[in-house]
């Protein structure tokens, strides 16, 4: 059941805001419904309605994911468009974040969960390899890859093809996509990698910390969610397995057990083998969008996104933030469509009022449908609070 706002600490509904106040909405996208500039946005517009001294900062967040490249757009970036191919070989315009020589390439905008039908087996990342490509004939020569959100479970197989490596079966003939066709891989060949990666900062932005094989893995662990069935899982894993074997032994590396090699289908680990340095996804954007500085000298914080749930405290940004405002003793807020969380894990990392947009609509559906009517009525609502004080707790209703 969702939880309400009660009266609690002190802290109620009708108390004032002081003027000119600064609170930071940071909120990620609400899945399917609005991206995270949008509901930041309409939540900040309803505050800034109610009470036009309140000072308020919209500072949409993402934690590496879909919906980066749209965010970094608030911190200067430009988006670059590249035709690419699909997760499933359809064509998809796929947006890089450019700035000062620095791209970052959103893996979901080329080979996202959003973008397939489902099908772990035969999905591929081959697009994430164009838009690298892309960058490069941007002329950058830093590239973040920002993985999260994935539709593959190729061990990035598709990317490093998309590169220039061979990946051939024992005829000598160029395996089809998808990790399922691994199972047939006989030998790997890099000496076709695009020679200006070897001259490229390569970063890695993930904050899954899962290894590329076994039962924490890519396989098992997330292929599941993008429709694989046990028997898929399990071919999965062997093809995966094939692929550390000969890509290890070409490079003479070891990288398999490494955190993070299980991201994205395993496209964690291919980046990996290229040289990839590996940093906290959620706090490369906490950096870019300038929201950990500001946040230093904010009074209030307000995280949230569609759902917080389990899935939330594995390192997404919300959970990031609020610890992050925690450490500074601010004040956090959480808005979301629906709370999962207990009371407790809420309170445990900073969190201390709590709203889900699903307690004023009439079903989740609605509440998806009606998020920026919702978000703005919220944040006018919000304005009425003393957003600077520290409210002991939320309780269910």
């Amino acid at each position: 059941m969702p939880y309400r706002q009660r009266r609690m600490g002190g802290s109620t509904l009708d108390n004032a805001v002081p003027p000119r106040q600064p609170v930071i909405v940071c909120l990620d996208k609400f899945r399917g419904s609005i991206s995270a500039a949008e509901a930041s946005d309409a939540l900040a517009e309803g505050m800034k309605a109610a009470d036009p001294t309140l000072m308020v900062s919209s500072s949409p967040i993402a934690d590496g994911g879909e919906g980066t490249a749209e965010v970094l757009k608030s911190a200067g970036y430009k988006a670059v468009t590249a035709r690419v191919t699909g997760p499933t070989g359809q064509l998809v315009d796929a947006e890089l974040a450019f700035r000062s020589g620095r791209a970052v390439v959103e893996l979901a905008q080329a080979a996202g969960l959003h973008l397939s039908d489902r099908d772990a087996v035969h999905a591929s990342t081959y697009g994430v390899g164009e838009m690298i490509r892309a960058a490069l004939d941007l002329g950058c020569r830093e590239i973040v890859l920002a993985i999260g959100g994935s539709a593959t479970t190729d061990g990035g197989a598709g990317m490093l093809q998309a590169l220039g490596a061979r990946l051939l079966d024992r005829e000598g003939a160029e395996l089809p996509a998808g990790g399922g066709e691994l199972v047939r891989l006989a030998r790997v060949d890099m000496s076709g990698v695009d020679p200006r990666l070897a001259e490229t900062e390569f970063g890695l932005a993930t904050d899954v910390s899962n290894p590329l094989l076994g039962s924490e893995g890519a396989a098992a662990v997330f292929a599941p969610q993008k429709g694989a069935s046990p028997r898929d899982v399990s071919l999965l894993e062997a093809a995966l397995g094939r692929l550390a074997d000969l890509m290890e032994d070409e490079l003479g590396v070891r990288v398999r057990e490494r955190s993070g090699a299980g991201a994205a289908g395993g496209t964690g680990f291919a980046a990996l083998c290229l040289g990839a340095v590996p940093v906290s996804g959620v706090q490369f954007i906490l950096e870019e969008t300038g929201v950990s500085e500001r946040l230093q000298s904010a009074s209030t914080v307000v995280v949230g996104e569609g759902s917080l749930d389990s899935q939330s405290l594995q390192g997404k940004a919300p959970i990031a933030i609020a610890r992050l405002a925690q450490s500074h003793r601010i004040p956090v807020l959480a808005v979301a469509g629906r709370i999962r969380l207990t009371p407790e894990a809420m309170l445990n990392v900073g969190i201390r009022s709590w709203y889900a947009l699903v307690d004023d609509a009439d079903n989740e559906l609605d509440a998806m449908h009606r998020a920026p009517e919702l978000l703005r009525a919220l944040g006018m609502r919000l304005a009425t609070l003393d957003l600077a004080s520290d409210t002991d707790s939320s309780r269910q209703s």
